[in-house]
């Protein structure tokens, strides 16, 4: 398969091509921008160059993307502002870029739902591997339930029910709660562990991919952000509780039948 960029042809083996997936790369430095999109262009990705936010507004509101590359900082709207804009409108991937002396920005990217992030100057075979990596998730999250999927395929908690199958957290009620492809590992973690105390370690673990070097915050924020959507009281959570000193414990309270 040939593909041409900025003048230039390259050859991609179709065995290469991750499901035509749709990489789009926001960065207002042109040499980062244009060494980064060569790259994953040679290795069989479909790549779509971007400038600046605004851009990619308009962009999302056309085509479907399956993972966005987001700089930090970049003039006008920022790469966190991007990243809650397009973690409210569809389902993408997000990737952020961050200067290495920024960790509190990294950790607002988590906090915004950012699933990954890699630090400048990075090296371009770590970050398709990452790119990778959350598209692996995506499939995952998004592949159908199979028609005869078993009660215990099912975990039911408080007012909803985690499809380990369909990789879903429902309400009772059928409406679907949005979660990350971390989020929803961190769920599965705890839902089939009921009852058991497990530290940020055994988490990490346990529930965290081994190609990412995690920061030490990490699990806390991805903790946080599912008592949001499943609690009634993220200030006094009923389902995943704090173990002072040790970590978190989960307790299913399942309401009666």
């Amino acid at each position: 398969m040939l593909l041409q960029l900025n003048g230039r042809w390259f050859v991609c083996s179709d065995d290469n091509m991750d499901d035509d997936a749709h990489i789009v790369v926001v960065d207002d430095e042109v040499d980062v921008r244009e060494t980064v999109t060569d790259y994953l262009v040679s290795r069989g990705l479909r790549v779509t160059a971007l400038e600046n936010a605004a851009q990619l507004r308009e962009l999302l509101g056309k085509s479907k993307v399956d993972v966005a590359l987001l700089d930090l900082r970049m003039p006008g709207e920022d790469g966190l502002s991007l990243a809650r804009h397009v973690r409210e409108t569809c389902d993408a991937g997000i990737i952020m870029v961050t200067a290495i002396a920024e960790p509190a920005d990294r950790v607002l990217g988590l906090e915004l739902g950012a699933d990954d992030y890699v630090a400048k100057p990075f090296d371009l075979r770590e970050l398709l591997a990452r790119v990778r990596s959350v598209l692996r998730r995506r499939a995952a999250a998004s592949e159908p339930a199979a028609p005869d999927t078993k009660s215990k395929e099912r975990i039911r908690f408080g007012d909803f029910v985690i499809d380990m199958v369909a990789r879903r957290l429902r309400r009772l009620d059928g409406t679907d709660i949005p979660l990350t492809a971390m989020e929803f590992d961190l769920l599965s973690l705890f839902a089939t562990r009921p009852g058991r105390v497990l530290s940020r370690d055994q988490i990490l673990d346990l529930a965290h991919n081994k190609d990412e070097e995690p920061l030490d915050r990490s699990i806390d924020i991805r903790v946080t952000r599912l008592r949001r959507k499943i609690e009634v009281d993220p200030a006094r959570p009923a389902h995943i509780k704090t173990v002072r000193g040790v970590g978190y414990v989960f307790e299913l309270k399942a309401s009666p039948d």
